[in-house]
Protein backbone atom coordinates (compact mmCIF):
# COMPACT_ATOMS: atom_id res chain seq x y z
CA UNK A 1 0.00 0.00 0.00
CA UNK A 2 1.40 3.40 -0.96
CA UNK A 3 0.95 6.69 0.84
CA UNK A 4 1.11 10.10 -0.77
CA UNK A 5 4.56 10.66 0.76
CA UNK A 6 5.87 7.43 -0.78
CA UNK A 7 4.43 8.27 -4.21
CA UNK A 8 5.81 11.81 -4.27
CA UNK A 9 9.48 12.16 -5.27
CA UNK A 10 11.62 13.44 -2.41
CA UNK A 11 12.48 17.11 -2.44
CA UNK A 12 16.05 17.70 -3.42
CA UNK A 13 18.61 20.38 -2.86
CA UNK A 14 20.15 21.39 -6.18
CA UNK A 15 23.15 23.71 -6.19
CA UNK A 16 23.86 25.69 -9.37
CA UNK A 17 27.37 27.08 -9.35
CA UNK A 18 29.95 28.54 -11.67
CA UNK A 19 32.88 30.92 -11.77
CA UNK A 20 32.33 34.64 -11.35
CA UNK A 21 30.48 36.01 -14.38
CA UNK A 22 29.11 32.61 -15.44
CA UNK A 23 25.54 33.89 -15.46
CA UNK A 24 24.18 31.79 -12.59
CA UNK A 25 21.82 34.59 -11.52
CA UNK A 26 20.35 34.98 -15.01
CA UNK A 27 19.78 31.24 -15.33
CA UNK A 28 18.07 31.07 -11.92
CA UNK A 29 15.87 34.05 -12.76
CA UNK A 30 14.64 32.48 -16.03
CA UNK A 31 14.27 29.04 -14.44
CA UNK A 32 12.11 30.48 -11.63
CA UNK A 33 9.99 32.34 -14.19
CA UNK A 34 9.10 28.92 -15.65
CA UNK A 35 8.85 27.18 -12.26
CA UNK A 36 7.73 29.77 -9.68
CA UNK A 37 7.15 27.03 -7.11
CA UNK A 38 10.89 26.41 -6.92
CA UNK A 39 12.29 28.07 -3.84
CA UNK A 40 15.59 29.94 -3.83
CA UNK A 41 17.05 30.93 -0.45
CA UNK A 42 17.68 34.51 0.57
CA UNK A 43 21.40 34.89 1.33
CA UNK A 44 22.69 36.66 4.45
CA UNK A 45 25.36 39.34 4.20
CA UNK A 46 27.19 41.87 6.34
CA UNK A 47 27.66 44.34 3.50
CA UNK A 48 25.60 47.54 3.46
CA UNK A 49 22.28 47.52 1.67
CA UNK A 50 22.35 48.94 -1.86
CA UNK A 51 19.68 51.23 -3.28
CA UNK A 52 16.47 49.30 -3.95
CA UNK A 53 17.46 46.18 -1.97
CA UNK A 54 14.93 44.94 0.57
CA UNK A 55 15.93 43.23 3.79
CA UNK A 56 14.55 39.69 3.92
CA UNK A 57 13.68 39.73 0.22
CA UNK A 58 16.89 40.41 -1.69
CA UNK A 59 19.23 39.60 1.21
CA UNK A 60 19.24 39.33 4.97
CA UNK A 61 21.34 42.28 6.09
CA UNK A 62 23.12 41.40 9.33
CA UNK A 63 25.67 43.18 11.44
CA UNK A 64 29.01 41.34 11.70
CA UNK A 65 28.40 40.17 15.29
CA UNK A 66 25.03 38.65 14.36
CA UNK A 67 26.57 36.91 11.35
CA UNK A 68 29.40 35.53 13.52
CA UNK A 69 26.81 34.15 15.97
CA UNK A 70 25.16 32.23 13.09
CA UNK A 71 28.54 30.83 12.06
CA UNK A 72 29.41 29.81 15.64
CA UNK A 73 26.01 28.13 16.07
CA UNK A 74 26.39 26.19 12.81
CA UNK A 75 23.25 27.82 11.40
CA UNK A 76 24.68 28.56 7.94
CA UNK A 77 24.69 25.97 5.17
CA UNK A 78 27.81 27.64 3.77
CA UNK A 79 29.54 30.95 4.28
CA UNK A 80 32.59 32.95 3.27
CA UNK A 81 34.35 36.21 3.94
CA UNK A 82 34.50 38.34 0.81
CA UNK A 83 36.76 41.31 1.34
CA UNK A 84 35.65 43.18 4.46
CA UNK A 85 32.21 41.51 4.45
CA UNK A 86 30.76 38.05 4.92
CA UNK A 87 27.96 36.23 3.15
CA UNK A 88 26.26 32.89 3.63
CA UNK A 89 23.12 30.79 3.29
CA UNK A 90 20.98 30.32 6.40
CA UNK A 91 20.42 26.57 6.85
CA UNK A 92 17.08 26.66 8.69
CA UNK A 93 14.88 27.88 5.84
CA UNK A 94 16.54 25.51 3.34
CA UNK A 95 16.10 22.46 5.56
CA UNK A 96 12.51 23.45 6.42
CA UNK A 97 11.56 23.72 2.73
CA UNK A 98 13.14 20.37 1.93
CA UNK A 99 11.38 18.74 4.91
CA UNK A 100 8.09 20.17 3.64
CA UNK A 101 8.67 18.55 0.25
CA UNK A 102 9.61 21.68 -1.67
CA UNK A 103 12.71 21.41 -3.85
CA UNK A 104 15.36 24.10 -3.42
CA UNK A 105 17.57 25.64 -6.09
CA UNK A 106 20.61 27.24 -4.49
CA UNK A 107 22.78 29.55 -6.63
CA UNK A 108 26.34 29.75 -5.26
CA UNK A 109 29.91 30.48 -6.16
CA UNK A 110 32.25 27.51 -6.51
CA UNK A 111 33.58 27.73 -2.96
CA UNK A 112 30.09 27.75 -1.48
CA UNK A 113 28.97 24.90 -3.73
CA UNK A 114 31.87 22.73 -2.60
CA UNK A 115 31.10 23.50 1.06
CA UNK A 116 27.46 22.48 0.60
CA UNK A 117 28.48 19.32 -1.24
CA UNK A 118 30.89 18.36 1.57
CA UNK A 119 28.21 18.85 4.23
CA UNK A 120 25.31 17.43 2.18
CA UNK A 121 26.59 14.75 -0.21
CA UNK A 122 23.03 14.03 -1.39
CA UNK A 123 22.72 17.55 -2.84
CA UNK A 124 22.87 17.69 -6.64
CA UNK A 125 25.71 19.91 -7.86
CA UNK A 126 25.38 21.42 -11.33
CA UNK A 127 28.29 23.45 -12.68
CA UNK A 128 27.57 26.21 -15.16
CA UNK A 129 30.53 26.56 -17.53
CA UNK A 130 30.84 29.74 -19.61
CA UNK A 131 32.60 29.48 -22.98
CA UNK A 132 36.28 28.68 -22.62
CA UNK A 133 36.12 27.81 -18.93
CA UNK A 134 37.17 24.38 -17.77
CA UNK A 135 36.58 23.42 -14.18
CA UNK A 136 39.55 22.21 -12.18
CA UNK A 137 39.61 18.40 -12.00
CA UNK A 138 38.85 18.46 -8.25
CA UNK A 139 35.75 20.61 -8.86
CA UNK A 140 34.55 18.58 -11.85
CA UNK A 141 35.02 15.36 -9.87
CA UNK A 142 32.39 16.34 -7.28
CA UNK A 143 29.90 17.80 -9.77
CA UNK A 144 26.94 15.72 -10.90
CA UNK A 145 26.58 17.67 -14.14
CA UNK A 146 28.51 20.31 -16.06
CA UNK A 147 26.38 22.47 -18.36
CA UNK A 148 27.95 24.66 -21.03
CA UNK A 149 26.53 28.18 -20.83
CA UNK A 150 26.40 29.33 -24.41
CA UNK A 151 22.80 30.59 -24.55
CA UNK A 152 20.85 31.26 -21.36
CA UNK A 153 17.58 29.91 -22.77
CA UNK A 154 19.28 26.68 -23.79
CA UNK A 155 20.81 26.29 -20.33
CA UNK A 156 17.42 26.83 -18.69
CA UNK A 157 15.88 24.19 -21.00
CA UNK A 158 18.67 21.80 -20.03
CA UNK A 159 18.20 22.52 -16.35
CA UNK A 160 14.45 21.96 -16.66
CA UNK A 161 15.11 18.63 -18.36
CA UNK A 162 17.73 17.68 -15.82
CA UNK A 163 15.68 18.53 -12.78
CA UNK A 164 12.28 17.77 -14.28
CA UNK A 165 10.67 15.40 -11.82
CA UNK A 166 12.34 17.06 -8.83
CA UNK A 167 10.26 20.20 -9.24
CA UNK A 168 6.50 20.55 -9.31
CA UNK A 169 5.29 21.74 -12.68
CA UNK A 170 3.74 25.20 -12.82
CA UNK A 171 -0.02 25.45 -13.06
CA UNK A 172 -1.21 25.55 -16.65
CA UNK A 173 -4.05 27.91 -17.56
CA UNK A 174 -7.25 26.16 -18.60
CA UNK A 175 -8.38 26.93 -22.11
CA UNK A 176 -12.02 27.67 -22.73
CA UNK A 177 -13.62 26.90 -25.96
Amino acid sequence: MSTDDEARPAARLTVLAGPSGAGVGSVVELFRARFPSVWTPVPATTRPRRAGERDGVDRLFLDPAEFDRLVAAGRLLEWARVGPHARGTPAGPVLARLAAGQPVLLPLDLRGALAVRAAHPDARLVLLAPPGWRPEPAVAAVADHVMAHDLTGRVVDGLVGLLGSSFPAPAQPRLRG
